[in-house]
């Protein structure tokens, strides 16, 4: 990538109001823990409480040294004026004064971004993401990955990519287009990596970066002991993967370590990655993953998870 970024990240969909409400106070204070733990790296996106997100984030970083950190929001979701009564309903715990309208036209491309900017209450933004193109292939390649190739050729923005739950569409971009970063979610964990095989040779071999996020596999891997009633990609966990979060945890035990800090240090491992995204929505919440993210890992533990099966021979660890 063109950019440095901060080994941790931080994710902004939480202080958006993901799932509950949080307080002005409470969100500014969870970007104040990130800054205070070296964070330089801050990603939202307009989909993160209909805009709640993107606000929060440039009142909060407000007075910072514009040079000294990276921003990065995502387009193919344009925000309308709504009069719908009631919440959200795509997890957000927001009034409904917006809607989402899918949108990955080169005008929305532009559109997007020149809205995200207002929001923020910045001149630019470092990196965006094409955000989750899943069913939308068609013009995402050949209607926003252009708009965005320019305003790149314009110094608009100075990295582009894309971001998903899949790897995937993903390789598909890096295979044939000149991104230089992809926002991978969920499939490069501790839990699994369905993406080491294809994808990630793909992005070292082109020289694009991976910034990976959802490493906790939305809660599975995010406590010490796993619950019963634990989440796996934003659903109530099978029992497979639970199992198996639960071998891992009690490796983790033994070598002294807890399952977070192993998780959200695993994905730097991969020389692909280049940096790992948490979200929080308090400034505890961030001062726990940044002591996660700096805590020791014993080489034994990596050597126990490969000679018990729970990691692949060929996974770098780190």
């Amino acid at each position: 990538m063109k950019i440095a970024v901060s080994r941790l990240g931080f994710g902004g969909a939480p202080i958006g109001n993901l799932y509950r409400e949080v307080s002005d106070e409470e969100a500014f204070g969870a970007v104040e823990a990130a800054w205070q733990s070296g964070v330089r790296y801050f990603d939202t996106a307009p989909h993160y409480g209909l805009g709640l997100s993107e606000r929060r984030l440039g009142v909060a970083l407000a007075g910072r040294p514009r040079d000294e950190y990276v921003i990065s929001t995502k387009v193919g979701r344009l925000l309308e004026p709504f009069d719908g009564e009631g919440s959200d309903d795509e997890g957000f715990a927001v009034p409904r004064h917006f809607r989402r309208v899918r949108d990955y036209s080169a005008d929305g491309v532009r559109r997007s971004i020149e809205s995200s900017l207002e929001r923020l209450g910045t001149d630019r933004v470092e990196v965006v993401y094409i955000h989750d193109p899943d069913e939308h292939w068609d013009a995402a390649f050949s209607q926003a990955y252009p708009a965005l190739e320019e305003l790149r050729s314009q110094g608009v923005v100075r990295a582009i990519g894309v971001g998903m739950n899949q790897w995937e569409m993903p390789e598909r971009f890096v295979r044939e287009t000149d991104i230089d970063v992809v926002m991978l979610a969920g499939r490069y964990t501790l839990l699994e990596q369905p993406a080491l095989p294809s994808f990630l040779p793909a992005c070292a071999e082109r020289g694009v970066s991976v910034v990976a996020c959802g490493v906790f596999n939305s809660g599975l891997l995010s406590k010490p002991v796993v619950p019963p009633d634990a989440k796996y990609d934003y659903a109530d966990a099978p029992p497979e993967p639970v199992a198996r979060a639960r071998a891992i945890a009690s490796v983790c035990d033994r070598h002294g370590v807890t399952l977070p800090e192993v998780a959200i240090q695993f994905a730097l491992g991969h020389p692909a990655v280049v940096s790992v995204v948490v979200g929080a929505r308090t400034a505890a919440q961030m001062t726990s993953n940044a002591a996660r993210f700096s805590a020791s890992i014993p080489a034994g533990l990596w050597d126990e998870l490969k000679s018990s099966g729970l990691l692949g021979e060929e996974v770098p660890t780190p």
